[in-house]
């Protein structure tokens, strides 16, 4: 180190030495020597070499020091443009305060922008008003936070299409907490970075509630109440459970989210198992309602939608939060019945692409099983749907298969992963040859056309030891597991 140190010191001064020892060596030979004309001529012309050496050593430093100080002056200058820039910027955003001030501050219009993850990132202070609330409670906030459950899944699609890239306008009547209704007139408009790619969309909401608006409102809330006198006079004659009751519970989620595994049978099997999401509903007295007292009531005044979303949106957040990240884990799916209504509800897959955007779960952790006697009744609908949710990574299973008969010609063009055979044909193949018949022909099809298959209902180790012998994949029921919290 301290020898290259010294090169360095050295290394202008080497040319000159060597020059005025060529010199003298060319001095000492002429006045001092006897050598001959030839020798001294060499000499000379390796001074002469030398010289010019030192000439153009020379030259090249001082171009180099020209051209440096030509550099140093263009960076100068460009520094000195770039602080007038800022200088000019500085002055600009000073003009420009009064008029953000009014947008901010006193502009009627509500404006807020959410990001790509659906975040909230800027509000003005109409918005803050408007939903009172303070800045905390809103900047970096999910819209679902801000804006309530409800009004984040009826707003779900136009959401979609501005983060798609589209201009979306819309009205829509809400219903604060106090009672007051407003008409809305909401509009999305994209926000696009350099790349094109979308970074956000600026939400703009204006208040163009009109008398005829809360006259509306109240007629509606007293023909609701009405309604709501005579679905509790039938209740109370019928024993039927209060509609409000389900709605509420959605609101202000009273339900429960209980798993059963569906597990490989398949011997020392590495494969994940799998488990079907499974809903109660929680009662005063701490005890749960099964679904079959309440999901009637819930077809019937149509909150089956809501309720499907609901139960999507927490087994997307507990897989966020609490799925390990093993590799078997990661491909482990969470089966979720869907109902008739989900199915037909378009705005559902917009739903549910952006449920999965927002808490970062990737689509092959959820599988929606749908029945074979819905895909026989409304198979148009059904096939939609399916496209729909695999668009966004979902998988989707055919519950209830061989219960009356097989369908096999209606799954044809109609993709699917998994075929659940029906529990009441599985309770009967240790005793009914042909339900056993039956069950190994679907597994043979199954098999055929690249589809797992899944039996449900199994209840002990003699119909376990059949199956695994029949070449079932998957087995579902106590004998395998009881349902349990998801949270635990």
């Amino acid at each position: 180190m301290i020898g290259r140190k010294l090169f360095r010191a050295v290394r202008p001064f080497i040319s000159a030495v060597a020059v005025i020892i060529t010199a003298t060596v060319l001095v000492f030979a002429i006045y001092f020597t006897q050598l001959g004309p030839q020798w001294i001529t060499f000499l000379a012309g390796i001074l002469v070499a030398a010289i010019l050496a030192e000439a153009t050593r020379r030259s090249h430093a001082e171009w180099t020091v020209t051209r440096r100080t030509a550099q140093l002056s263009a960076v100068k200058a460009k520094l000195e443009r770039e602080t007038q820039r800022r200088k000019t910027a500085e002055k600009a955003i000073a003009a420009s305060k009064p008029r953000l001030h009014l947008i901010d501050e006193v502009l009627p219009t509500m404006v807020a922008f959410v990001d790509r993850e659906g975040r909230c990132q800027y509000c003005n202070r109409a918005f803050l008003d408007w939903l009172h609330l303070r800045p905390e409670q809103i900047n970096g906030r999910h819209m679902r936070d801000v804006l309530g459950t409800k009004v984040y899944q009826e707003t779900a699609t136009a959401v979609r299409q501005a983060l798609d890239g589209h201009g979306v306008h819309y009205e829509r009547m809400q219903k604060m907490q106090d009672g007051t209704v407003y008409r809305l007139a909401v509009e999305h408009l994209p926000q696009f970075e350099q790349d094109g790619k979308v970074s956000g969309f600026y939400m703009m909401i204006n208040d163009i509630t009109e008398p005829e608006d809360a006259r509306l409102a109240v007629r509606d809330e007293s023909s609701a109440d009405q309604n709501l006198f005579v679905d509790a006079f039938t209740e109370e004659i019928t024993g039927q459970h209060d509609s409000g009751m389900i709605r509420m519970a959605i609101e202000n989620g009273e339900f429960s989210l209980f798993c059963q595994l569906i597990t490989p049978l398949e011997a020392n099997s590495d494969g994940a198992g799998h488990y079907e999401i499974l809903v109660r509903l929680n009662e005063e007295e701490g005890s749960m309602l099964p679904p079959g007292t309440f999901f009637p009531l819930a077809e019937k005044y149509g909150l089956m939608p809501h309720l499907d979303r609901w139960v999507v949106q927490h087994v997307a957040e507990w897989v966020a939060r609490q799925m390990p990240r093993s590799a078997q884990q990661e491909n482990t799916m969470f089966f979720i019945n869907v109902s008739e209504a989900t199915i037909a509800d378009r705005g559902f897959p917009e739903f549910l692409h952006l449920t999965l955007l927002e808490y970062g779960v990737p689509g092959t952790a959820l599988c929606f099983e749908i029945s074979d006697s819905e895909l026989a009744s409304r198979t148009e609908d059904v096939a939609e749907f399916s496209r729909q949710v695999r668009q966004s990574g979902c998988r989707v299973a055919l519950t209830g298969f061989g219960r009356d008969r097989v369908l096999f010609d209606l799954i044809r063009g109609f993709q699917v992963e998994f075929l659940e055979i029906d529990g009441s044909v599985i309770l009967g193949i240790l005793q009914d040859p042909l339900k056993l018949a039956k069950v190994k022909e679907i597994n043979r099809v199954a098999k055929k056309i690249g589809v797992k298959t899944i039996a449900e209902m199994v209840e002990n180790e003699e119909t376990i030891a059949s199956l695994r012998e029949i070449g079932i994949d998957f087995a579902q029921g106590f004998g395998i597991s009881r349902p349990r919290p998801l949270a635990a």
